[in-house]
Protein backbone atom coordinates (compact mmCIF):
# COMPACT_ATOMS: atom_id res chain seq x y z
CA UNK A 1 0.00 0.00 0.00
CA UNK A 2 1.28 3.45 -0.94
CA UNK A 3 2.31 5.54 2.06
CA UNK A 4 0.01 8.47 2.72
CA UNK A 5 1.56 11.83 1.90
CA UNK A 6 1.09 14.41 4.66
CA UNK A 7 1.58 18.05 3.73
CA UNK A 8 2.66 20.52 6.40
CA UNK A 9 1.43 23.94 5.28
CA UNK A 10 2.69 27.17 6.87
CA UNK A 11 0.05 29.78 7.61
CA UNK A 12 1.46 33.13 6.54
CA UNK A 13 -0.71 34.85 9.13
CA UNK A 14 2.23 34.18 11.46
CA UNK A 15 5.12 34.99 9.12
CA UNK A 16 7.56 37.83 9.86
CA UNK A 17 6.28 40.61 7.61
CA UNK A 18 9.24 42.95 8.10
CA UNK A 19 11.24 41.18 5.38
CA UNK A 20 8.96 38.93 3.38
CA UNK A 21 11.64 37.86 0.93
CA UNK A 22 13.90 36.67 3.73
CA UNK A 23 10.98 35.07 5.61
CA UNK A 24 9.89 33.06 2.56
CA UNK A 25 13.45 31.81 2.10
CA UNK A 26 13.44 30.34 5.62
CA UNK A 27 10.64 27.95 4.59
CA UNK A 28 12.16 24.57 3.61
CA UNK A 29 11.98 23.62 -0.06
CA UNK A 30 10.10 20.40 0.73
CA UNK A 31 7.11 22.53 1.76
CA UNK A 32 5.00 22.82 -1.38
CA UNK A 33 2.01 24.80 -0.10
CA UNK A 34 1.56 28.15 1.64
CA UNK A 35 -1.70 29.06 3.38
CA UNK A 36 -3.11 32.58 3.23
CA UNK A 37 -6.05 33.57 5.43
CA UNK A 38 -8.09 36.38 3.90
CA UNK A 39 -10.41 38.06 6.41
CA UNK A 40 -12.78 40.92 5.70
CA UNK A 41 -13.77 42.15 9.17
CA UNK A 42 -17.34 41.09 8.42
CA UNK A 43 -17.58 37.31 8.12
CA UNK A 44 -14.91 37.13 10.82
CA UNK A 45 -13.97 39.77 13.36
CA UNK A 46 -10.56 40.62 11.93
CA UNK A 47 -9.00 42.08 8.78
CA UNK A 48 -5.84 40.57 7.29
CA UNK A 49 -4.81 41.00 3.68
CA UNK A 50 -6.17 40.99 0.16
CA UNK A 51 -5.15 40.28 -3.43
CA UNK A 52 -2.13 42.59 -3.34
CA UNK A 53 -0.49 40.54 -0.58
CA UNK A 54 -1.19 37.32 -2.48
CA UNK A 55 0.43 38.85 -5.56
CA UNK A 56 3.47 39.85 -3.49
CA UNK A 57 3.85 36.28 -2.21
CA UNK A 58 3.44 34.94 -5.74
CA UNK A 59 6.34 37.10 -6.88
CA UNK A 60 8.53 35.54 -4.17
CA UNK A 61 7.70 31.86 -4.69
CA UNK A 62 6.35 29.33 -7.17
CA UNK A 63 4.72 27.20 -4.47
CA UNK A 64 1.01 26.42 -4.39
CA UNK A 65 -0.89 29.29 -2.75
CA UNK A 66 -3.79 27.99 -0.69
CA UNK A 67 -6.06 31.00 -0.25
CA UNK A 68 -8.73 30.67 2.44
CA UNK A 69 -11.49 33.22 1.83
CA UNK A 70 -13.01 34.08 5.19
CA UNK A 71 -15.13 36.74 3.56
CA UNK A 72 -18.83 37.40 3.13
CA UNK A 73 -18.96 37.65 -0.66
CA UNK A 74 -16.38 35.31 -2.19
CA UNK A 75 -18.18 35.36 -5.55
CA UNK A 76 -17.54 39.09 -5.77
CA UNK A 77 -13.80 38.90 -5.11
CA UNK A 78 -12.45 35.45 -6.02
CA UNK A 79 -11.25 36.42 -9.50
CA UNK A 80 -8.96 39.06 -8.00
CA UNK A 81 -7.23 36.37 -5.99
CA UNK A 82 -6.92 34.17 -9.07
CA UNK A 83 -5.33 37.06 -10.97
CA UNK A 84 -2.97 37.56 -8.02
CA UNK A 85 -1.64 34.01 -8.22
CA UNK A 86 -3.82 31.78 -6.04
CA UNK A 87 -3.79 28.10 -6.99
CA UNK A 88 -6.28 26.91 -4.35
CA UNK A 89 -9.37 28.70 -3.10
CA UNK A 90 -11.52 27.61 -0.18
CA UNK A 91 -14.70 29.34 0.90
CA UNK A 92 -17.15 28.96 3.76
CA UNK A 93 -20.32 27.19 2.76
CA UNK A 94 -22.49 29.79 4.54
CA UNK A 95 -21.20 32.61 2.30
CA UNK A 96 -22.66 31.60 -1.06
CA UNK A 97 -26.22 30.91 -2.11
CA UNK A 98 -25.35 28.15 -4.58
CA UNK A 99 -22.13 26.37 -3.50
CA UNK A 100 -22.03 24.03 -6.51
CA UNK A 101 -22.29 26.92 -8.94
CA UNK A 102 -19.44 28.72 -7.20
CA UNK A 103 -17.29 25.57 -7.08
CA UNK A 104 -17.69 25.20 -10.82
CA UNK A 105 -16.74 28.83 -11.38
CA UNK A 106 -13.50 28.37 -9.43
CA UNK A 107 -12.61 25.06 -11.06
CA UNK A 108 -13.38 26.40 -14.53
CA UNK A 109 -10.57 28.89 -13.90
CA UNK A 110 -8.20 25.94 -13.47
CA UNK A 111 -7.92 26.18 -9.68
CA UNK A 112 -8.36 23.65 -6.90
CA UNK A 113 -11.45 24.38 -4.82
CA UNK A 114 -12.30 23.54 -1.22
CA UNK A 115 -15.05 24.14 1.30
CA UNK A 116 -14.20 25.41 4.79
CA UNK A 117 -16.18 24.36 7.85
CA UNK A 118 -16.29 26.46 11.00
CA UNK A 119 -16.30 24.51 14.29
CA UNK A 120 -20.06 25.00 14.65
CA UNK A 121 -20.85 24.10 11.00
CA UNK A 122 -22.18 20.53 10.69
CA UNK A 123 -19.89 18.32 8.62
CA UNK A 124 -22.97 16.95 6.86
CA UNK A 125 -23.35 20.30 5.07
CA UNK A 126 -20.45 19.43 2.80
CA UNK A 127 -21.62 15.92 1.85
CA UNK A 128 -23.53 16.97 -1.31
CA UNK A 129 -20.36 18.54 -2.74
CA UNK A 130 -17.66 15.99 -1.92
CA UNK A 131 -17.50 14.68 -5.47
CA UNK A 132 -17.05 18.21 -6.82
CA UNK A 133 -14.36 19.64 -4.55
CA UNK A 134 -10.67 18.95 -4.07
CA UNK A 135 -10.48 19.40 -0.30
CA UNK A 136 -12.39 20.14 2.88
CA UNK A 137 -10.87 22.61 5.33
CA UNK A 138 -11.83 21.74 8.91
CA UNK A 139 -11.41 24.74 11.18
CA UNK A 140 -10.21 23.59 14.59
CA UNK A 141 -10.55 27.07 16.11
CA UNK A 142 -13.11 29.82 15.62
CA UNK A 143 -11.59 31.75 12.70
CA UNK A 144 -10.27 35.25 13.10
CA UNK A 145 -7.04 35.24 15.07
CA UNK A 146 -3.82 33.21 15.22
CA UNK A 147 -2.68 31.46 18.39
CA UNK A 148 -6.05 30.11 19.57
CA UNK A 149 -6.51 26.90 21.51
CA UNK A 150 -7.27 23.76 19.51
CA UNK A 151 -10.87 22.50 19.74
CA UNK A 152 -10.63 18.73 20.17
CA UNK A 153 -14.23 18.04 19.20
CA UNK A 154 -13.50 19.12 15.60
CA UNK A 155 -11.46 15.94 15.14
CA UNK A 156 -14.74 14.02 14.84
CA UNK A 157 -15.33 15.78 11.52
CA UNK A 158 -12.07 14.41 10.17
CA UNK A 159 -13.06 10.88 11.15
CA UNK A 160 -16.46 11.27 9.48
CA UNK A 161 -14.93 12.72 6.32
CA UNK A 162 -12.38 9.91 6.25
CA UNK A 163 -15.25 7.44 5.93
CA UNK A 164 -16.36 9.20 2.72
CA UNK A 165 -13.00 9.16 0.96
CA UNK A 166 -13.49 5.74 -0.59
CA UNK A 167 -16.26 7.16 -2.78
CA UNK A 168 -14.79 10.63 -3.36
CA UNK A 169 -11.32 11.93 -4.17
CA UNK A 170 -10.64 14.84 -1.83
CA UNK A 171 -8.10 15.89 0.79
CA UNK A 172 -8.83 16.75 4.40
CA UNK A 173 -7.16 19.93 5.61
CA UNK A 174 -7.13 21.19 9.20
CA UNK A 175 -6.25 24.64 10.47
CA UNK A 176 -6.22 26.20 13.94
CA UNK A 177 -4.19 25.65 17.09
CA UNK A 178 -1.87 23.15 15.41
CA UNK A 179 1.29 22.17 17.28
CA UNK A 180 3.26 18.92 17.69
CA UNK A 181 0.51 17.40 19.85
CA UNK A 182 -2.64 18.49 18.01
CA UNK A 183 -1.03 18.11 14.59
CA UNK A 184 -0.05 14.51 15.26
CA UNK A 185 -3.54 13.83 16.59
CA UNK A 186 -5.12 15.28 13.44
CA UNK A 187 -2.91 13.06 11.28
CA UNK A 188 -3.94 10.01 13.29
CA UNK A 189 -7.60 10.88 12.71
CA UNK A 190 -7.01 11.10 8.95
CA UNK A 191 -6.04 14.67 8.00
CA UNK A 192 -3.89 15.04 4.86
CA UNK A 193 -2.94 18.71 5.01
CA UNK A 194 -1.86 20.25 8.31
CA UNK A 195 -1.85 24.05 8.50
CA UNK A 196 0.28 25.57 11.24
CA UNK A 197 1.24 29.16 11.94
CA UNK A 198 2.31 30.26 15.41
CA UNK A 199 3.89 26.90 16.29
CA UNK A 200 5.64 26.34 12.97
CA UNK A 201 7.25 29.79 12.93
CA UNK A 202 8.28 29.72 16.61
CA UNK A 203 11.84 28.53 16.10
CA UNK A 204 13.37 26.23 13.49
CA UNK A 205 10.69 25.38 10.90
CA UNK A 206 12.31 22.09 9.87
CA UNK A 207 12.44 20.86 13.45
CA UNK A 208 8.88 21.98 14.13
CA UNK A 209 7.73 20.13 11.00
CA UNK A 210 9.34 16.97 12.30
CA UNK A 211 7.70 17.46 15.68
CA UNK A 212 4.26 17.72 14.06
CA UNK A 213 4.84 14.59 11.99
CA UNK A 214 6.36 12.56 14.79
CA UNK A 215 4.42 13.89 17.78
Amino acid sequence: MKEKKIEIIPSLLSIDLKDLKKSIKTIPEKIKYLHLDVMDGHFVDNITFGPFFVKTIRELTDRFLDVHLMISEPEKYYKRFIESGATHISFHIETVGDPLKFIRKVKNEGLFCGIALNPETPVENVFPFLKNIDYVLVMSVHPGFAGQRFLNYTLKKIKILQNHKNMNDFKIEIDGGINHITGKKAIEYGADWIVSGSFLFSGDIKQNMKRILNG
